[in-house]
């Protein structure tokens, strides 16, 4: 059985995290948690994330848009990824690894 377009994308954002030894996890909701909770959650040298995964075009919903505000209005940093920029988080994570170049660093 082969991947939804959106699933493909989530497959590469975990493998991505993985490699970088990110603690991460995807929330069970399907009626057991609160609707619009971003697609994957973690956290990398102590900066909470939230990622949503869209395939082409795809924008959130208005209930995971406001999820996702939710997140920055806490600091958290908050990304909605498709095929087209997945390498943003490759940078995020290249960027926190760098103390100096840390989001919100004086450093």
């Amino acid at each position: 059985m082969g991947f939804t377009p959106e699933g493909k994308v989530k497959a590469r954002i975990r493998r991505i995290l993985e490699i970088n030894k990110v603690y991460h996890f995807m929330p069970a909701t399907g009626g057991y948690g609160r609707s619009g909770v971003p697609d994957i959650i973690g956290c990398y040298r102590g900066y909470f994330f939230a990622i949503e995964c869209k395939a082409g075009n795809k924008r959130p919903t208005a209930l995971q848009e406001k999820e996702l505000q939710r997140v920055r209005d806490s600091g958290g940093q908050v990304f909605v990824i498709n095929e087209e920029n997945i390498k943003d988080v490759e940078i995020w994570l290249n960027m926190m690894t760098v103390p100096e170049k840390r989001m919100g660093s004086d450093a």
